[in-house]
């Protein structure tokens, strides 16, 4: 998300819903889209695709929640890590750093089964 798009979010997000247009709905969640669909680097197409850009970027908090609620060192490292090199979802793996080359934190056989496990992790933190 650029400067001019960050910006004109942050603009939306600051109106109250109710007053919003129908355009300025739209262009909210075309933002909001292009917001979570940052450092996936799978194809999502079709009416899915706005849902499981959303559930990648809600792992993305889940699993920075469950790491800082851990009292392992390995967790701890492992959170740290995150904070600074960020996470990235590829067509058979879900990494720690920004392309399919860094980090492993799980590989899949497919971007079906890698969406799968990012939507029941999610599901799986709905409780706590």
């Amino acid at each position: 998300m650029n400067k001019k798009q960050q910006k004109r979010f942050i603009e939306l997000l600051d109106k109250q819903e109710n007053t919003l247009t129908h355009d300025e709905f739209l262009e909210l969640q075309e933002l909001k889209f292009v917001r979570n669909k940052e450092n996936i680097h799978v194809r999502l197409t079709g009416d899915n695709k706005y849902y499981f850009a959303h559930q990648c970027h809600k792992f993305k908090k889940n699993l920075k929640k469950q790491l800082s609620q851990s009292s392992s060192d390995w967790d701890k490292r492992l959170l740290e890590r995150l904070e600074k090199s960020g996470i990235c979802f590829n067509k058979h793996s879900i990494n720690i750093g920004y392309n399919q080359y860094c980090e492993d934190y799980k590989r899949f056989s497919s971007p079906q089964e890698m969406l799968g496990f990012v939507c029941g992790f999610n599901r799986a933190m709905e409780g706590f």
